[in-house]
């Protein structure tokens, strides 16, 4: 963050305050379920960074609660027949958070960053013949061959979602992180007051147009009713708790498990669920030993005990189930044929599969994000499973933010490298094929994990070229038994996440993954 940076940035701080209301400025207190280390939420999937995405950045296209595709920065679009010609003219008098016009050549380059890590992005511009700007606010885009999941690449809410950025950000390498945050979105990043391990701070973006629709998931008004939303990162699950009872701050993003019960009697404060359901995986590295072998990846799936796990993390029978499908229970493509997977423990016959595979006994690395309350149950009990199973287990304790950096790396142990950790994904991320960042098979250019497999590349290009509705279920099954069958990673059940607001709260948006604009402070 440059000179040039700070000065913009004082700039826009004046201007919001002269635009500010006559009463007191208005400060929102958020808890967020992790630390925000990470700022490039196109360079890593994680749900922290993808939130400050949705809070600095807008999209082409929303997605609202019904699943419907909406025009965002989008002012108008068309397309042919035949799916190879689309046209789209963005809103008039965009603007972005240094007060700069947001044109069509800032969506092209943003277009193509976001296509060189997005798996759906991806073929969508290997797809592409052409696309070009025909003005300043109309572009368009052109395939070789008919690509029919065009809007639903730029409305995927999750892992990851299309942000538009300046031209010049975007033109940063997809593989390096971003430092300018110069943004498009409802909220501006206050870099000078950025504190990672403490606070970080957003502020209204006076430049930022909503739409005239109402909020209703990534899609319509985005509107800020508060002068700054603070993050404030609390790292126990005691600290959470005790800060929002005492009115410290206004809203925890995440309830920990263990306080559920206790903010549950409390009568100032509200309970809700407003992204859905979640799942959680057990990530494996196939591109180093032992995961590179399929079966002993499926050894590592045929450990997996999923209620033991929801039991020990999520605690609450009402807030977990068990599903055994990549798909969301109960979504358009799930399945109950998952080959030998059933999410209860083999241990036998995962011991027979280590045995036929030559497994040497060398230890499998398993990280633990010990700073995480919503995810650091899962590992010491995973860890012992893989052991009943005949694997020898190391589980190394870290923070998030070094498991987020670390899990980047395809190198052996001995080099920093990894074997396993867990994480869980919204319902945004698994409910199609396309959208899911982990469900990949093209080794070292897919998400972290690296499976190759170029039967499953090729079960999702037929799926991105069918538009019929029974032959996508057949090829997500098809999807489905090609993850079981290498091992991509394995479903560890569903849980309920809990957002804690202070009464005084309200405005809450539900959306298919967490979001705060809309809410106001009494």
């Amino acid at each position: 963050m440059a000179l040039c940076c700070k000065k913009t940035l004082a700039a826009l701080t004046a201007a919001l305050m002269l635009a500010a209301p006559a009463w007191a400025e208005t400060v929102l207190k958020v808890v967020p379920h992790a630390d925000l280390k990470v700022l490039d939420p196109v360079w890593t999937t994680a749900f922290v960074t993808r939130h400050h995405g949705y809070m600095i950045y807008d999209t082409l296209f929303g997605l609202t609660q019904k699943g419907e595709i909406k025009p965002q920065l989008v002012d108008t679009y068309t397309a042919s027949p035949d799916n190879l010609h689309y046209s789209f003219t963005l809103r008039e008098g965009l603007k972005f958070s240094d007060g700069t016009p947001l044109t069509t050549k800032d969506v092209i380059a943003s277009i193509k960053r976001w296509g060189a890590r997005d798996n759906l992005g991806a073929k969508l511009l290997a797809a592409a013949e052409k696309l070009e700007a025909k003005d300043d606010r109309t572009f368009t885009l052109d395939f070789k061959k008919p690509f029919g999941m065009v809007l639903d690449a730029f409305s995927k809410p999750s892992s990851i979602p299309l942000f538009v950025m300046p031209e010049k950000v975007a033109q940063t390498d997809p593989f390096k992180q971003i430092t300018d945050m110069t943004g498009s979105g409802p909220y501006m990043f206050a870099a000078d007051r950025y504190r990672p391990g403490e606070k970080v701070v957003y502020l209204k973006n006076p430049y930022y147009v909503p739409r005239n629709e109402p909020a209703d998931g990534t899609a319509g008004g985005k509107h800020v009713y508060v002068d700054e939303l603070d993050w404030v990162i609390l790292r126990d699950a005691q600290t959470v708790a005790n800060a929002i009872e005492k009115g410290e701050v206004d809203v925890v993003e995440m309830v920990p498990n263990e306080q559920y019960s206790v903010l549950k009697k409390n009568p100032d404060i509200q309970l809700l669920n407003q992204t859905g359901k979640q799942s959680a995986m057990l990530h494996l590295n196939h591109a180093i030993p032992p995961f590179n072998n399929p079966k002993i990846a499926q050894a590592a799936l045929m450990a997996i005990n999923q209620a033991a796990l929801q039991r020990a993390q999520i605690v609450h029978k009402e807030l977990w189930n068990t599903c055994t499908s990549i798909y969301p229970c109960g979504s358009l493509y799930a399945s109950d044929k998952t080959d030998y997977f059933t999410g209860k423990p083999q241990f036998k016959r995962a011991q027979e599969l280590l045995k036929e595979a030559g497994y040497d006994g060398t230890p499998v690395v398993l990280m633990l994000p010990a700073d995480m309350p919503s995810l650091n149950k899962y590992p010491p009990v995973m860890a012992e499973l893989l052991r009943r199973a005949g694997f020898k287990v190391d589980l190394q304790s870290m923070d998030w933010a070094t498991l987020v950096t670390r899990r980047t790396k395809s190198s052996p142990v001995s080099e920093g490298g990894w074997n396993g950790f867990i994480t869980f994904w919204n319902q945004a991320d698994t409910f199609n094929p396309l959208f899911f960042a982990p469900l990949t098979g093209s080794g070292l250019k897919g998400w972290f994990g690296w499976t190759d497999d170029p039967k499953l590349e090729a079960l999702k290009d037929e799926f991105v070229g069918t538009s019929d509705l029974a032959k996508r279920k057949e090829l997500a099954e098809g999807i489905q038994l090609r993850v079981m069958d290498s091992g991509v990673y394995g479903m560890l059940g569903e849980a309920k996440p809990i957002i804690a607001l202070r009464k005084n709260i309200s405005g809450l948006v539900e959306a298919p993954i967490s979001v705060f604009w809309g809410l106001k402070k009494d």
